[in-house]
């Protein structure tokens, strides 16, 4: 009886099941989008922030802290680390996240009558870390946004490098110029303009560098560029002393991306090094981020909350029409409840057909954000079902207490008789 009285209704009110089925549906497919996208985006936008420079320098220890207690740039560029200990920095166990990273060696040399920095550095090295695993790292992907005229120089091109803006003007050189420097002739490949303090530099191979200054197998500091998680009052409370924390407080932040947690495994694993956060850099990605998740989840809320004003629309005039057979049934004896769960029943198959579909027309919005927002694919989460379910579930639920409640208060006299 009841499978019957739901399949007469469906065949008598086709139109408006329909409708309430597209209204859900439509909630389902944003809140499905954005759900997937949200998940999966974390990490594209954090790779499309990387591409915006350094948030973690590693520079000798002493160095560092004579650096950030005195300001004394001189006395701090008297200590070095080794080369060969950069590429430990990828064997932490959060390797993976560390998207690039460059040693430099720099250098004061006079050219001309002035003094200009020398900056020796990998620009697209191909290493192999102790694990058997093969790497290329760099410049060239670390400082990506760099404005080039000209060529990168090569790694085994003892005898190339590239000019910032400034330099060049100073030098009144540009690509395919040539320069000497301590003897030793150089082509200019590139001219570049960083916008910072680089523009003033002339970076080469990093052994020739090494060559020029005398510091061979050493560097001045590790650039690295890592994929991190924005931080919390866990990672502000570990970045003061990770000794304060409790045993589970300290499991949680070295197991999690924190800024402040990589740069501790970098430490653990130089341990003559200091791994210092950029922190104007990396609270600004985690900043971004969070901005960029909450507008994703204002938009699912204010779909879902039109969504649940149409189905509410959608349930009452359908109840109200209803109002003559509600009051039979309660005439012969149906209680409010299974009345109730007669509509509700109703209203919920045509909610969840429209949102299965719904869903999978999501699932095309999200990859489409993908493509043409951050031109990555975006991954279907099986995360986002059961909170798409949820909130579909509730919020036909929240659409329907009105009706409801006018259905409560049908008489069965009044209706019958009208």
């Amino acid at each position: 009886m009841f499978i019957q009285m739901i399949k007469g209704a469906f065949a008598r009110q086709r139109g408006k099941f329909l409708a309430l089925a597209i209204t859900a549906g439509l909630g389902a497919a944003i809140a499905a989008a954005m759900l997937n996208t949200m998940f999966d985006i974390g990490d594209k936008v954090n790779k499309e922030l990387k591409a915006y420079g350094a948030n973690i320098v590693v520079r000798p220890k002493f160095a560092s802290i004579l650096s950030d207690m005195y300001n004394e740039e001189e006395s701090a560029n008297s200590e070095y680390l080794r080369e060969i200990d950069a590429l430990k920095i990828k064997t932490i166990f959060w390797a993976h996240n560390i998207v690039d990273l460059a040693p430099f060696l720099f250098a004061d040399e006079e050219i001309n009558g002035e003094t200009f920095r020398l900056a020796g550095t990998w620009f697209n090295k191909e290493s192999e870390l102790p694990t058997g695993e093969s790497v290329v790292t760099g410049v060239i992907g670390l400082k990506s946004w760099w404005h080039i005229e000209g060529e990168w120089p090569k790694d085994d091109a003892p005898n190339e490098a590239m000019i910032g803006s400034e330099a060049a003007k100073r030098l009144n050189l540009g690509a395919g110029d040539e320069i000497e420097i301590k003897g030793r002739k150089f082509t200019i490949t590139a001219a570049f303009l960083a916008g910072g303090e680089e523009d003033d530099y002339i970076f080469m191979p990093l052994a020739s560098a090494q060559a020029i200054a005398g510091k061979e197998g050493l560097i001045s500091q590790v650039d690295l560029s890592a994929l991190t998680t924005p931080e919390n009052d866990l990672a502000r409370k570990a970045a003061q002393d990770p000794s304060n924390l409790s045993l589970d407080e300290w499991e949680t932040w070295y197991c999690t991306a924190y800024i402040s947690s990589i740069a501790y495994q970098i430490e653990e694993a130089l341990p003559n090094a200091r791994a210092k956060a950029v922190l104007q850099i990396s609270q600004s990605e985690g900043a971004i981020l969070n901005k960029i998740q909450l507008l994703m989840l204002l938009l699912t809320a204010l779909t879902l909350a039109c969504s649940a004003l149409g189905i509410s629309s959608l349930v009452t005039t359908y109840v109200m029409e209803k109002t003559a057979e509600i009051g039979l049934l309660k005439a012969i004896g149906a209680l409010d409840t299974q009345i109730i769960l007669l509509v509700l029943t109703q209203v919920m198959i045509a909610a969840f057909a429209g949102a299965f579909i719904g869903y999978l027309a999501g699932l095309k919005l999200a990859a489409f954000i993908g493509r043409a927002v951050f031109d990555a694919t975006v991954e279907p989460n099986v995360l986002a079902i059961p909170i798409v379910a949820l909130l579909v579930f509730a919020t036909t639920i929240i659409g329907s207490a009105p009706a409801m409640k006018i259905l409560c208060a049908t008489r069965p006299a009044e209706a019958l008789h009208g």
